[in-house]
């Protein structure tokens, strides 16, 4: 299942349960004390900063799968988010060493980029979002024709969230999906988790069919919204499909279009044909695929500079920009992103 920290930092006795989580977190992944200590060192310099820099704000922490041609990898990301005044100088801020907090440990945010496997930060006069991973490798490998990410959150009080987001890849299809399991806890949680372990058995077939298999395998289970969408990266074309209320939205060439799931559960209520959409990506193009925790109120960014981040950073900051930082989550929350190309992403 789903397991996600959610941890409002808003005084200094938050920070150790920051650290703890992280090293609960690591725990549960199966990564070793060495890179643990790293998570943990990571885990608590962003609360501080939290504290110190914006006046507090959240830190969500959760297991996230990076698998290399299929292969599964648990990493444990980290992600600060802030409603603060952002970062004056980002470029000093990076400088490894670099504090200005007497209680940090005088790493700074250039030590959790050299530590981290993958770090990335986004910040404005809105705020900071910024996103630690941490698995058993050094450093991620970079993917020259696609990035992915995204941020899973559950509803206030729940240890494991209802909602599951990943990809995987076979030959040239890359596959991203979505699941949001009907009502909230364990067993929406079962739902979206067997939907997620149907997608690396069946990421060689087309999205309609992956879809039948999903709903053959979510019979047992009270069902889901899901999305699914694939990319070809060698003819640049997008599918996309979804059943239930899961929304999309492609960004190309400037501009922003919805990509409308059908009605249905899958695993309960699967439409006899299911509609799929082809689109032409491009190598500005990027999709974003949520859960219905994110507010209908949200408005797709248009900052360039954010939609180069990292995914997992686009895909926090609109949780952040779409919530109230004075309300819990009532709903289990996911977003996810999928975008192309990499270049070096470091601030």
């Amino acid at each position: 299942m789903t397991r996600v920290w959610d941890i409002p930092v808003h005084d200094s006795t938050r920070v150790r349960d920051v650290r703890v989580a992280a090293e609960a977190a690591c725990l549960l992944a199966g990564i070793d004390p060495h890179r643990t200590a790293l998570a943990a060192l990571a885990a608590t310099e962003l609360a501080t900063n939290l504290l110190k820099h914006a006046g507090g704000g959240r830190m969500v922490i959760g297991l996230v799968d990076h698998p290399p041609q299929g292969a599964r990898a648990a990493a444990v990301q980290l992600t600060a988010l802030d409603h603060g005044p952002g970062i004056a100088d980002v470029n000093a801020a990076m400088r490894d060493g670099h504090s200005t907090s007497d209680a940090s440990l005088g790493a700074g945010l250039g030590t959790c980029l050299r530590i981290s496997s993958a770090f990335d930060l986004y910040s404005t006069h809105r705020g900071t979002v910024a996103v630690s991973r941490i698995g058993q490798d050094d450093k991620e490998k970079a993917r020259s024709d696609v990035r992915t990410g995204g941020i899973n959150v559950a509803r206030a009080h729940d240890e494991h969230s209802g909602d599951a987001y990943c990809w995987t890849r076979s030959g040239a299809r890359v596959t991203v999906m979505l699941a949001d399991g009907l009502g909230h806890g364990g067993k929406a949680a079962d739902a979206s988790h067997t939907a997620v372990g149907e997608l690396y058995r069946a990421a060689h077939l087309p999205v309609a069919e992956i879809l039948r298999r999903m709903h053959l395998a979510l019979r047992p289970t009270r069902g889901a919204a899901v999305a699914v969408a694939q990319l070809d990266t060698d003819g640049g074309e997008l599918t996309f499909a979804g059943v239930g209320d899961i929304g999309a939205r492609l960004y190309t060439e400037g501009s922003w279009e919805h990509l409308v799931s059908h009605p249905g559960i899958v695993g309960a209520q699967l439409p006899a044909a299911v509609p799929v959409r082809c689109l032409t990506w491009r190598p500005d193009s990027l999709l974003v695929l949520h859960s219905d925790g994110l507010p209908s109120r949200w408005v797709p960014p248009e900052d360039g500079d954010l939609l180069a981040r990292d995914p997992a950073v686009v895909a926090a900051t609109i949780l952040r920009d779409a919530s109230s930082p004075a309300s819990p989550t009532h709903d289990d929350t996911c977003v996810a992103v999928l975008a192309g190309g990499t270049a070096d992403r470091r601030p």
